[in-house]
């Protein structure tokens, strides 16, 4: 079949790619000239496992190949996807104008009937309302049907080829047949597909992604009781996570949620309530819950310090919002950063893929470092806002040899209490009992040949 996917970020990268992977002859079109030329060398734009090869597989095959150029893109399309970003505006409600823009590009080059199959996260109704543009402005019958996408960044390619489900929101049974001919080879496991009106489709998307984001609001405020409380929060999440009825997906408590999706779907969702009429207690009191959640590891580093980290050095060791990603939009530890560095403290950061994307938000004000042991030379404290594998097992010699003074506030409970307690560190993480400050006194960074050894893989 001919597809056009319209944007070339995660969403539409990762639809356009496996799609052709099952033989379809694929377009991608994006505005942005400079990301069309390295996808059409073969490079991958974002950092998503497995993405590159597929990509570089399928274009060496012919079926897949990306444009700026509207009108052949369109035309091209029996079916055309709309994955643009709908970023949300000041009060939460989505800016759909690329969306619609891109509706109006299909209904002046549209050449022949064309299923146009929204992507995008769009509140309800905005089917109906792109239906009804169509249905004015083509000269050619146009057919819109909403197919959510239900990735996690990291493990999009699997996500994509095995779902758990397809939702399809069509009016039209055509359409809504030949969108689930297409996920056909993705579904032979059993998988169910769904179809039903495309404002349930809609709504299907909002209410999957307020649910995960309030799981995770749910366990970090149960954490900060038991902060309080002088409870461990991990015996709390196995007791309860143990409960068939409850599950330990999405239950693991931290420094809050980010990325492009949770924050701005829960906006999303209170702006779509509050359009209809009904309160949004529940999604408001998730959202709020976040946003002081993204402010603990600053309060908690500041405390440690007595209000003043003032000429501090603190390490990062993970910026992008979860592992296995690049993506740094809404995450934890930018706004760490935002706070140390407003507060007048360096920040010296590491992270595996995403430091690119951090040198693009923080220019030459952070300090980016190539491994995470040289993030920590001199350092009076290291904070861990993402969950990479390599942080898991570090050597802790090294760790203390490097810092000025051993404390490290985990904002993912990485390690255990005792480790640190016998490692000699001071350790504060989410929801559980600190451990006592390290028995030896802070270390003199003048008298740490390791420390001034290792600064080549820094830069700011």
């Amino acid at each position: 079949m001919k597809l056009t996917v319209i944007g070339s970020g995660y969403v539409g990268l990762v639809t356009g790619v496996c799609l052709a992977d099952t033989g379809n002859d694929v377009v991608g079109l994006d505005q942005d000239a400079s990301k069309v030329e390295m996808l059409n060398r073969g490079e991958c734009v974002i950092f998503e496992p497995g993405l590159g090869e597929i990509l570089r597989s399928n274009m060496s095959a012919g079926r897949l190949r990306f444009t700026t150029d509207k009108p052949a893109a369109i035309r091209h399309g029996d079916v055309i996807f709309i994955a643009v970003g709908t970023p949300p505006k000041d009060n939460g409600e989505p800016d759909l104008r690329a969306v619609y823009a891109v509706g109006d590009d299909i209904a002046t080059h549209a050449d022949r009937p064309k299923i146009v199959v929204i992507k995008s996260t769009v509140p309800v109704g905005t089917g109906d309302e792109l239906q009804a543009r169509l249905d004015r402005r083509a000269r050619v019958r146009c057919t819109v049907v909403n197919n959510p996408e239900f990735l996690k960044e990291g493990s999009a390619v699997a996500d994509f080829q095995k779902p758990d489900r397809v939702i399809i929101g069509a009016s039209d049974a055509e359409a809504a047949a030949a969108i689930s001919e297409l996920h056909e080879p993705f579904i032979r496991n059993q998988r169910p597909v769904y179809t039903m009106a495309r404002a349930a489709a809609e709504m299907t998307k909002y209410a999957a992604n307020a649910c995960l984001a309030a799981r995770i609001s749910f366990i970090n405020q149960i954490a900060n009781v038991c902060d309080a409380l002088g409870i461990d929060v991990n015996d709390v999440r196995r007791g309860i996570g143990s409960d068939s009825r409850i599950g330990f997906q999405f239950l693991y408590p931290g420094a809050g949620y980010g990325g492009s999706c949770f924050p701005k779907d829960i906006q999303g969702l209170i702006h779509v309530a509050r359009r209809a009429g009904v309160q949004a207690d529940l999604l408001e009191s998730v959202h709020q819950v976040n946003l002081r959640q993204r402010q603990l590891l600053f309060n908690r580093i500041s405390s440690r310090f007595e209000g003043d980290v003032k000429g501090k050095t603190v390490a990062i060791w993970g910026v992008s919002f979860k592992p296995r990603t690049d993506d740094i939009r809404e995450a934890p530890a930018v706004v760490l950063i935002e706070q140390l560095l407003e507060a007048g403290a360096t920040v010296r950061a590491h992270d595996p893929e995403a430091l690119g994307n951090l040198r693009g938000r923080f220019g030459d004000r952070v300090v980016y470092c190539a491994s995470a042991y040289a993030a920590l030379d001199a350092a009076d404290a290291l904070a861990i806002c993402t969950e990479w594998n390599e942080f898991r097992s570090p050597d802790f010699q090294e760790m203390r040899k490097r810092m000025r003074r051993p404390i490290i506030f985990d904002g993912r409970n990485l390690y255990s209490l005792d480790t640190m307690r016998r490692q000699g560190f001071e350790y504060f993480g989410i929801g559980r009992a600190s451990s006592p400050a390290a028995q030896t006194g802070p270390t003199n960074p003048a008298d740490t040949p390791a420390a001034a050894q290792n600064r080549e893989g820094c830069v700011r």
